[in-house]
């Protein structure tokens, strides 16, 4: 009892020591294992990470078990090992590696608002659009851009800078356009880019019955945090691909509720009602001062 009592004070003593840098450094630590089997768990990369597991166990049961031979060929194969994982998660780095590249780290020190009013009208313009493509069952491929910018697929097609319109976006995907084979993108409420060109999903599991359009559209949402919504040519089916994973056969109120859930997250209006309370009661308390500072005079 002595002795787990004396354990019990050595540990809350050593919690003394601990500084706010060893609490930021713990935090960076698990961020990025976090971050790293986030990354195998939505790859097909599990069964490699599991190989080498166990070939790390295998590893120190030769060391205890004083398997010298063993532990001495699993030694090299570790050191070759480094190389190997470089080869065999080329996809999964190139991916992660264009993520943080491609972040807007620029706009959280710029300050730079998206105006919701006009993405709200975009959403609203682009529903009413898929309505009726749906109905003449003609393709669509729209890409709404978030947090990673799209500038090399938007080099893909032809630039523009107007604002989401129902009107328009049947006339860009109407099948005798020039730039209705391609994807049009939406950056903060506008259209930015028409007839551009997306990289197609690398996912081997995805269902024969998909086309090209909705690879691409896959593929975009694999390698970027896009929210991308499609019309089927074939069978004039709505569809939207989020994070790798997409959502078929939506109904166009379904598909409203689904983009304004993605792109004006309830969270973000949560906040700015918040940051508005302080502010009224930051305001009124100031007010209250002065008041009182003019009854005293």
């Amino acid at each position: 009892m002595e002795r787990a009592i004396a354990a019990a004070e050595r540990m809350f003593s050593n919690f003394g020591m601990i500084s706010i840098t060893d609490i930021i450094d713990i935090a960076i630590i698990a961020f990025l294992v976090y971050k790293f089997i986030e990354l195998i768990r939505s790859t097909n990369s599990g069964k490699v990470a599991r190989g080498i597991i166990l070939i790390l166990v295998a590893l120190v049961l030769s060391n205890v078990c004083h398997l010298y031979t063993v532990s001495f060929l699993l030694n090299r194969a570790v050191e070759v090992g480094v190389l190997a994982l470089v080869i065999l998660f080329q996809p999964e780095l190139r991916k992660l590696l264009e993520q943080v590249g491609s972040s807007r780290i620029g706009k959280v020190f710029s300050g730079r608002v998206v105006a919701s009013d006009e993405l709200d009208r975009a959403i609203t313009q682009t529903v009413e659009a898929y309505a009726e493509l749906s109905k003449s069952k003609t393709g669509a491929l729209m890409v709404f851009e978030r947090n990673n910018m799209l500038d090399d697929a938007i080099r893909t097609g032809t630039r523009l800078d107007t604002v989401v319109n129902a009107e328009l976006l049947k006339n860009i995907f109407w099948n005798k356009a020039p730039l209705h084979d391609g994807a049009v993108i939406v950056r903060d409420g506008r259209i930015v880019g028409a007839g551009c060109m997306l990289p197609m999903s690398g996912n081997v599991n995805l269902s024969k019955e998909l086309g090209m359009r909705h690879r691409a559209g896959i593929g975009a949402s694999e390698q970027t945090d896009a929210v991308v919504a499609i019309v089927s040519e074939e069978t004039g089916s709505i569809s939207v691909a989020v994070g790798g994973m997409l959502k078929r056969h939506l109904a166009p109120e379904t598909l409203e509720r689904l983009l304004r859930n993605e792109l004006i997250p309830e969270k973000k209006e949560e906040d700015a009602s918040i940051f508005n309370k302080l502010s009224t009661l930051f305001q009124s308390r100031k007010e209250a001062k002065q008041d009182g500072e003019t009854n005293k005079k």
